[in-house]
């Protein structure tokens, strides 16, 4: 990668992704995009207003910049989807369809994020295979599958050099999430900072699949710098860091925090998708292909939260 194009830089992963490829690559030559203006992003480098589903946009800016490698993080997440499925479908598998098309045109790689979503209820629920049954019940884990085999189609017929791991839930200091069920996992720290106390919408029990952002980063990075000969899989790769449940990450936050209380009001629409996911991912296939081993764990990440959010100065 030379040249490249974040499209959807201002979200949860975009945000810290941008930031986190411009020390490797130089800030000239990572170009962020969104639909909105981002100041902060147009401080340390190319920024450009851009509406993903105009194809005609997209495709001038990936000829001017000269881009040969596109990294498309448009989406609706999983219960923000549930609320409006027609417009997740229409955001998500529109700005996929676009970026695959101009990457075919234009040569380029292309990196599209994939998520444990993609798994549904009739999915190994432990240690749940690279390749396995995926019948996802959200309209989130839907385009994701749909987009998991779009994007193994352009490799195959076009030879576009597609690429994708399927993110646990992300947990990041930097960036608030925006509509996801894993969600709380982030929530969790911030109101143990600001309150010393949280109300937990994931049932006592609930194990998810979790990532610490600077993980996930790497991951990216790693995946798309990877020798294409020894990549079996592509489009997508499991990847993991550690498995919890909300009394698990309470207790650890507890250990830290002796006076924080939480208590659960259980969210139904949050409820059904986490029941729908897997407890834990098998990741062998990442690490046998393109090396990936996760850096972070529960305890670790939740010392750096914890001390990254205290000097937040939260009110």
């Amino acid at each position: 990668m030379k040249r490249i194009l974040i499209v959807g830089a201002g979200g949860q992963i975009g945000s810290e992704l941008t930031t986190y490829l411009r020390k490797i690559y130089g800030d000239t030559n990572v170009i962020a995009t969104d639909v909105r203006p981002n100041e902060r992003l147009a401080e340390t480098g190319p920024f450009f207003t851009l509406d993903a589903l105009d194809a005609e946009a997209l495709a001038g800016l990936v000829s001017r910049e000269k881009i040969d490698a596109i990294f498309n993080l448009v989406a609706l997440l999983s219960a923000v989807g549930e609320a409006k499925p027609q417009v997740a479908w229409q955001i998500n598998m529109g700005a996929l369809n676009n970026s695959l098309e101009v990457a075919r045109q234009y040569n380029c790689a292309l990196f599209t994020p994939s998520s444990i979503g993609a798994f549904g209820p009739t999915s190994p629920k432990d240690k749940t295979p690279q390749d396995t049954v995926m019948r996802p019940t959200t309209m989130y884990g839907v385009c994701k599958v749909a987009g998991e085999m779009l994007s193994d189609y352009y490799f195959t017929r076009y030879g576009v050099d597609t690429r994708s791991v399927r993110f646990p839930g992300l947990i990041s200091n930097v960036t608030f999430p925006g509509g996801g069920t894993t969600d709380y996992a982030v929530e969790i720290y911030y109101e143990a900072i600001r309150t010393g106390k949280f109300t937990c919408p994931i049932p006592q029990g609930e194990y998810m699949d979790m990532m610490y952002m600077p993980d996930a980063l790497r991951a990216c990075v790693e995946l798309m710098e990877a020798d294409p000969a020894k990549l079996i899989h592509r489009n997508s790769f499991n990847i993991t860091a550690m498995s919890f449940t909300p009394e698990i990450i309470y207790a650890e936050i507890k250990k830290r925090l002796p006076e924080f209380t939480m208590d659960y009001n259980v969210d139904p629409v949050k409820q059904a998708i986490a029941a729908s996911w897997p407890n834990s991912l098998d990741d062998t296939c990442a690490r046998d292909e393109w090396g990936w081993k996760p850096e972070w764990n529960l305890s670790s990440m939740t010392d750096d939260m914890l001390d990254v959010i205290r000097k937040k100065n939260l009110k």
